[in-house]
C-alpha cells in the first residue's frame, strides 16, 4: 500500500509539472505575441542626416568659461535632420545660411568662427526624394543662426517653438545680437507654441524636449526608432564630446545656472531610457552617423 502512495504522489507530482511547463509555455507565448502586436502597432520612424555646413571654432575657449580651451580651436559639424513618420515629415534644424552655398568659407567680424556651406537645402531634400513641399512641421533646436539659415524655404510647415524662444526672437533683447538673424525665419507663420515638451505624432516615437539655457528656449529631440533604438538629438547642450564628459558651459550662453539644470535633465532623461545620443556640432559625432537611421 504505502508503494502505491509514492507512486501515486509521484505521478501528480509529474503531472502538476507538466501542467506548470504547459501553463509557462502558453504565457511566454501570450507574451511573446502582445510584444509583436505592440511592435507592429509603432508606427516606424525614419531619420535622415544632412550637412548644413561647418563652422571651424577659431576660439574654442567660448566654448567655455574660465580659460579651459584657451588657444585651441576645432572643426564643428552643423547637422540637420528630417524626420519621416507614417502621419508626417518634420524637418530638425536647417543649418548655416544659404547665401553661403558656392562661396569661399567666410570669416565674420571678430574671427571667432570660419564658416561654410556647400550645398542647398533644396538639393539635399531632392537626394532622398523630397521637396521643401513634403516637409509638414519644422522646428529649431534654438534659434542661433547656424541653425535657421534655410527656414523661409518652408512658409507653409507648421513652426514648434517655445513660447520664451518665440517671445525673444519678437523682443528688442535679439536685435543687433549677432548669433541671431531673424530674417532667416520670418516667413514662418504657422507657430505652435510650446511650454514644455511635445509629442509631436501623439504615439512616443518623436518627442520634442524643453531644455533652455543655451538660448531662451532650447530643445533637443527624442526618437523611438525600430533599429536604433532610443535616440537623442542634442541641439546645442553639447557641442562637442569633451563638452559633455566635463559637462562644459559655454560662456554665450543665455542663462548658465538654467544650463546646467538642463544638462543634469538631459543626462537624467538619456540614461533612463538608455538612449543613444548623437552630438549635432561634434564632427566625429556627424561622421559616424549613418545618412538614414530607422
Amino acid at each position: 500500500m504505502k508503494k502505491l502512495v509514492i507512486i501515486a504522489i509521484i505521478a501528480g507530482l509529474f503531472t502538476s509539472c507538466e501542467e506548470f511547463k504547459k501553463g509557462y509555455e502558453d504565457g511566454k507565448k501570450d507574451a511573446q505575441e502582445e510584444a509583436e502586436i505592440v511592435s507592429n502597432k509603432t508606427p516606424e520612424v525614419t531619420l535622415y542626416k544632412f550637412s548644413g555646413g561647418t563652422v571651424q571654432a577659431n576660439n574654442l575657449n567660448l566654448f567655455a568659461q574660465g580659460d579651459t580651451y584657451k588657444g585651441e580651436s576645432k572643426q564643428l559639424a552643423d547637422a540637420f535632420y528630417v524626420i519621416k513618420h507614417p502621419d508626417g515629415v518634420l524637418l530638425w534644424d536647417t543649418g548655416l545660411p544659404e547665401m553661403l552655398v558656392g562661396q569661399e568659407p567666410y570669416t565674420p567680424e571678430g574671427g571667432a568662427f570660419t564658416i561654410s556651406r556647400k550645398d542647398s537645402i533644396k538639393m539635399q531634400l531632392a537626394s532622398v526624394g523630397m521637396t521643401t513641399e513634403d516637409v509638414d512641421m519644422i522646428a529649431f533646436s534654438h534659434i542661433h543662426f547656424d541653425h535657421t539659415g534655410a527656414a523661409n524655404h518652408f512658409p507653409k510647415a507648421k513652426w514648434f517653438v517655445q513660447s520664451t524662444e518665440y517671445d525673444f526672437a519678437n523682443s528688442e533683447e535679439i536685435k543687433g545680437n549677432s548669433f541671431y538673424a531673424p530674417t532667416s525665419f520670418n516667413q514662418l507663420t504657422n507657430v505652435e507654441k510650446l511650454d514644455g515638451d511635445k509629442d509631436v505624432f501623439g504615439d512616443g516615437t518623436v518627442i520634442i524636449k524643453s531644455m533652455p539655457g543655451h538660448t531662451a528656449g532650447h530643445q533637443v529631440l527624442f526618437l523611438q526608432l525600430k533599429n536604433n533604438g532610443p535616440t537623442l538629438l542634442s541641439g546645442d547642450i553639447y557641442h562637442f564630446e569633451k563638452n559633455r564628459q566635463d559637462a562644459v558651459v559655454p560662456q554665450f550662453n543665455y542663462d548658465i545656472p538654467e544650463t546646467e539644470k538642463s544638462i543634469k535633465e538631459f543626462e537624467a532623461f538619456a540614461k533612463a531610457q538608455n538612449a543613444t545620443v548623437i552630438i549635432q556640432h561634434d564632427a566625429e559625432d556627424f561622421a559616424k552617423t549613418p545618412a538614414i537611421l530607422n
